[in-house]
């Protein structure tokens, strides 16, 4: 058998024998109520801006965390509480990488977090919520809104953690936190695109 065949067959075997769990609850109301923790090394913050009218540029912030208080029967009385070390951030470029660290960007020495406290949880559809809160960003705190989406909730067929997850979309405008430079060349609008991975703690 050839290798390319074998691996094939090998990675299609291993596959076949986890569990189909991981996906059990396709709805909120199927989620388990309880404390959730963030999970860093699946969660992932992402943002775009528009640089210099040519491209959509993209960048990444990671090792998340921080607590989901999940109340699948009535979502209005859930919270979250995250925290994002502003010094991960990476971008294609290790220059930009530095200079975004920086005491011209986010200062990420003298404003080490990035920190969202939700404030309201409002169901607008099946999967959908807009959840409101405080997000403080280079020392500044000002109310945002997310659109969240339920993606999926199950046993980890790795982990054996239950594990629920969802989307969260936004917009913010950075010069409203301090970090303005090169406004309006880079876009003030920033976009946001948050992939969230809980684990259930109890």
């Amino acid at each position: 058998m050839k290798r390319s065949a074998y691996s094939l067959f090998t990675a299609l075997a291993i596959a076949a024998s986890l569990p189909v769990a991981a996906q059990a609850a396709g709805s909120p109301a199927e989620v388990q109520s309880g404390h959730y923790a963030v999970e860093p090394g699946h969660t992932q913050v992402g943002f775009s801006v528009l640089h210099f009218g040519f491209t959509n540029y993209a960048g990444v912030f990671s090792n998340v965390s921080g607590t989901l208080e999940l109340n699948a029967k009535n979502p209005a009385a859930s919270s979250l509480s995250v925290t994002i070390p502003v010094a991960s951030v990476q971008t294609t470029s290790d220059v930009l990488n530095g200079e975004l660290k920086g005491a011209e960007w986010f200062d990420a020495e003298k404003f080490p977090n990035a920190t969202f406290v939700s404030t309201s949880v409002k169901l607008t559809g099946k999967s959908d919520a807009v959840v409101a809160g405080n997000l403080t960003i280079h020392g500044v705190t000002k109310p945002e809104t997310l659109k969240v989406h339920f993606i999926g909730a199950g046993v980890n067929p790795l982990d054996k953690k239950y594990t629920t997850g969802f989307e969260a979309t936004g917009t913010v405008k950075r010069s409203d936190f301090g970090v303005s430079k090169y406004v309006p060349y880079v876009s003030d609008e920033v976009t946001l695109r948050i992939a969230g991975a809980f684990e259930k703690q109890d």
